[in-house]
Formats: C-alpha cells, sequence, structure tokens
C-alpha cells in the first residue's frame, strides 16, 4: 500500500496539471513563454544559483563544522531530487544525507568523522531552520493578501496553516532538544529506508546522533542566522515571480503581490509534500492566487512553467554529476579493496 500511494498521487498531480494546461489553452501558453526569449530565461536561471548559493550559506549558518562546498552541493543534489525525480520531499532529503556522507575522506573541519548520524542529524537541522524561515515568509504573505478582493477564501486556511506549521516547528525544535526516545525513532525510521549496511551504521551510531543535535542547539544565534538566510531565500523567490511575471508581460504585479502568491503557493504545497515535484498542486495554486491580482490563467501557468524549467535545467546536470561522483567513489572503493 505504502509504495501505491505515490503513484496514486502522482497520477492525480498529472490529470490536474493535464486539466489546467488543457482549460487555460496550450497555444496562449506558449504564446506567453514566447515572450521571455532565451535571454529572459537564461536570466531567471541565474538568479536561482544565487538563491541556490545562499542556501547553502544558510545551512552553513547552522552547521559550523561542516565545509560551505560540501553544504552547498549536498543542497544542490536535495534539490534537484526534489524538482526531477518522481520522489517526495522525504525521497529528496534521504538522497540529500547520501550525497552529504559521500567522499572520500569523509571528514568534517575539525577532523572528526562524518557519518550518517551526522549526515542525518545535519539534514534535520536544515530542515528545521527553513522551516522557521518559511513561516516567517508565509505570515508576511498574509499581511500583503490582506484587502484585496477575493482573498477571504485564502486568510483562514493560511492563518490555520502557519498555526500549525508554528505548532510543529515547536514541537520538532522540542523534540531535537529533549525528545532522546523520539530522536532515536526518527533514527530507526531513517535506518529502515536504507541498505542494511547502513542501517546498522545508523542505528549504532544514535546516541551520536542525539550528541550532534544537542551541541547543534547549543549555539542558538546559529540556528536563528540559518532562519534569516532561508527567509531571505524565500523573499528571493518572490522576486524571481515577479520577475517572471514582468517578462510574460504582466508588468502590474508589484512585489508585494508576488510575495503573497509566492508565500500562499509555498503554503499549499508544504501541505502536499508527498505529491512528487508537488505537480498539479502548484500550477492549480498559480493559476488560482494569480487571479487575485488580476494576472491571466495563461501568465500564472507560464510562472509555474518557468519555475519547473529552470529547475529542471539546473537540476539535471547536478544529478548527473553526483551520479558521476558516485560511480568515480565506487570504482575507486573496489580498487582498493581488491588490491
Amino acid at each position: 500500500m505504502k509504495k501505491t500511494i505515490p503513484f496514486i498521487l502522482t497520477f492525480i498531480g498529472i490529470v490536474l496539471f493535464c486539466f489546467l494546461t488543457l482549460r487555460t489553452g496550450l497555444h496562449s501558453i506558449l504564446l506567453s513563454l514566447a515572450k521571455v526569449g532565451i535571454g529572459g530565461f537564461v536570466a531567471l536561471i541565474l538568479c536561482q544559483l544565487i538563491v541556490n548559493l545562499v542556501l547553502g550559506l544558510a545551512w552553513k549558518a547552522s552547521i559550523a563544522d561542516i565545509s560551505l562546498s560540501r553544504l552547498t552541493a549536498s543542497r544542490a543534489v536535495r534539490d534537484a531530487a526534489n524538482s526531477c525525480l518522481p520522489f517526495s520531499q522525504l525521497g529528496g532529503i534521504f538522497i540529500g544525507i547520501r550525497s552529504l556522507v559521500a567522499g572520500h575522506p569523509r571528514r568534517t573541519t575539525n577532523g572528526s568523522p562524518l557519518g550518517w548520524p551526522e549526515g542525518v542529524a545535519a539534514n534535520v537541522i536544515d530542515v528545521t531552520t527553513e522551516l522557521l524561515g518559511q513561516v516567517a515568509f508565509i505570515f508576511l504573505s498574509l499581511l500583503c493578501l490582506i484587502g484585496y478582493q477575493d482573498a477571504d477564501r485564502f486568510i483562514w486556511p493560511v492563518i490555520i496553516g502557519i498555526i500549525v506549521l508554528t505548532i510543529a516547528a515547536i514541537g520538532f525544535i522540542w523534540t531535537q532538544q529533549r525528545g532522546g526516545n523520539i530522536l532515536k525513532r526518527i533514527i530507526q525510521f531513517m535506518a529502515g529506508q536504507l541498505s542494511a549496511e547502513r542501517h546498522a551504521s545508523l542505528t549504532g551510531g544514535s546516541d551520536d546522533f542525539q550528541a550532534y543535535m544537542e551541541a547543534s542547539w547549543n549555539r542558538p544565534l546559529r540556528m536563528l542566522c540559518g532562519a534569516f538566510l532561508h527567509f531571505i531565500c524565500w523573499l528571493a523567490s518572490a522576486g524571481i515571480t515577479w520577475f517572471s511575471a514582468h517578462l510574460l508581460g504582466a508588468t502590474t504585479l508589484f512585489f508585494l503581490n508576488a510575495v503573497a502568491i509566492e508565500g500562499v503557493v509555498c503554503a499549499i504545497m508544504s501541505v502536499g509534500f508527498l505529491v512528487p515535484g508537488a505537480l498539479g498542486i502548484q500550477e492549480g495554486a498559480y493559476v488560482t492566487l494569480g487571479l487575485i491580482f488580476g494576472l491571466p490563467a495563461d501568465i500564472s501557468l507560464s510562472i509555474s512553467l518557468l519555475r519547473r524549467g529552470r529547475d529542471i535545467i539546473i537540476g539535471v546536470p547536478v544529478l548527473l554529476l553526483w551520479q558521476f561522483y558516485e560511480l568515480r567513489r565506487l570504482r575507486h572503493s573496489n580498487s582498493h579493496s581488491s588490491s
């Protein structure tokens, strides 16, 4: 049953995506996308690459003992898996953990080993700080949404979403600081998704995992800095949405309007995190929110498609480089074992 759920959700997402495309009109969508041009699309990709670098800095702000290059590369692999592979966000996190702990030698900047327990802990911390930044961004988007016609139907769901995310964030942080038994259950769940060898390594290092988490949360200023940088990245994503709309000819859309759209879309996609790539959900959210600010459906859908396009253009090479690196590391390991 667990294996069929992702297929069912993917099918529903594909149906919703096709329905929105056909209802909007493929020809009108293509005409809108043609306004962007190659130069505009390249500019959007460059903007996203800058955001990706800041995401690496946000992770580094929370995790002092792992190099910036390793964290940035691991974050890129995690995001690429989420956007390009038929996985939910949980699947992307597992791939991100793998990319973080892979390498020879696997050492932190202070010389200590970087194993699976530390890799899981580092990813959990990054997800937590991103969640904190996301809550603040969604709250800001709610303020930007108030006062617009037909926006009332989104305000209360978003308020409920903010409350739920806030409670989840507080509970998640408390668990990481105080919930020893819960942390071990998290370790056991993570280990259950890995091979037997890594399962043993992870379950055997549950104490290391808990110690790493507690040591990290003993530096609250670093955590706040990481959350703030994530908040800046969410604002930058809204800026890219605003830039995309202007490239498509929607010059009446203001930056604060884009913040409102991106924040609510972000909240909706968080609810549908089990749908691989948020397929259909992302498109539906952009079209619905765009109507509030006077954006035609073809432009709103084009904004979503531009977002998917730049994520794929960035993500596919990242995944190919990661696979090349994994194959080279495996051959290196086999050659040493045979000798």
